[in-house]
């Protein structure tokens, strides 16, 4: 598969679009208004109770309502907040296969704010270590200028407007501070030819594709450059960029690659309904 391919843990640099932000701008640019209409078409067996209520972005209590997961086929999605449209299965099979939770630890002297639109996170975590349910296509409530780091991963498929995303990091990060963003590519390929045309494989990207036209969410943010494009757009600059193919299987000689092949394999094989189903569903398949 080629692409951006997220690592094992947010300390990585392997594979990341890194700028550097000279300035914080003097405007805030406008807020993306509230509501996703077009999260939930398309997909029967979706259990919307809450459908027409808008959720105001803001540092509060939970609401008993967010935990009120959507429902497609005994497997939970997560509860409509704000323009959130993540894809993926949101339950302890999918979570596992995601379980990545180092950086505080590795960074004791650093206080790490980790955000989600489910409250899935783990509830024993280092001290300097905190979640929130947010959305990050809303505005963000970080004050100016409060963040030196931010890391944004594996949210291709879910954002509708990313130089809108950028701009709000942008806002928030600290002179000299960094933004890293890491995104896979929607599509497998092979090298020998290995993906054959209408191959199980060669179908996945097909499905994700359809379905982003469906949702208005684009799969093809590595093919088309979207990260560097809306980066430079938000102003960011001393832009890095490093492109990674990684194996799926442990078929290379290279012992690095095999290992991360095999991780790789484990993460598609742990749970390949959790991220099929939603978007399958969407386009009319049945199970």
């Amino acid at each position: 598969m080629t692409g951006e391919t997220p690592p094992p843990a947010a300390k990585g640099s392997d594979a990341p679009i890194s700028p550097k932000s000279p300035k914080s701008p003097t405007n805030k640019s406008p807020s993306p208004k509230a509501g996703s209409p077009e999260a939930s078409a398309g997909n029967p067996e979706v259990d919307d109770s809450d459908a027409g209520s808008i959720i105001a972005s803001s540092t509060a209590s939970l609401s008993a309502s967010i935990l009120e997961y959507r429902r497609i086929h005994d497997r939970t999605f997560h509860h409509e907040i704000g323009n959130a449209n993540y894809w993926a299965s949101n339950d302890d099979q999918q979570n596992e296969s995601m379980d990545i939770n180092d950086f505080a630890d590795e960074h004791p002297n650093v206080e790490v704010i980790g955000t989600d639109i489910s409250p899935i996170q783990s509830v024993w975590v280092p001290p300097n270590l905190k979640f929130e349910i947010d959305d990050c296509t809303l505005a963000w409530t970080y004050p100016p200028n409060s963040i030196d780091y931010v890391h944004i991963r594996y949210l291709i498929g879910s954002i509708g407007d990313w130089e809108a995303v950028f701009k709000q990091a942008y806002q928030a990060i600290a002179p000299g501070g960094w933004l890293e963003s890491q995104e896979v590519s929607g599509v497998y390929e092979s090298d020998d030819g290995t993906v054959k045309e209408m191959s199980a494989l060669d179908q996945w990207g097909k499905i994700l594709h359809n379905f982003g036209k469906t949702i208005g969410r684009s799969f093809t943010i590595y093919a088309d450059g979207i990260q560097r494009k809306a980066m430079e757009a938000a102003g960011f600059v001393d832009i890095h960029e490093v492109n990674l193919k990684t194996p799926l299987g442990t078929w290379p000689s290279d012992p690095a690659q095999k290992e991360i092949g095999q991780y790789t394999r484990a993460v598609m094989e742990s749970d390949m309904e959790g991220y099929v189903l939603y978007p399958a569903t969407a386009i009319g398949w049945k199970p």
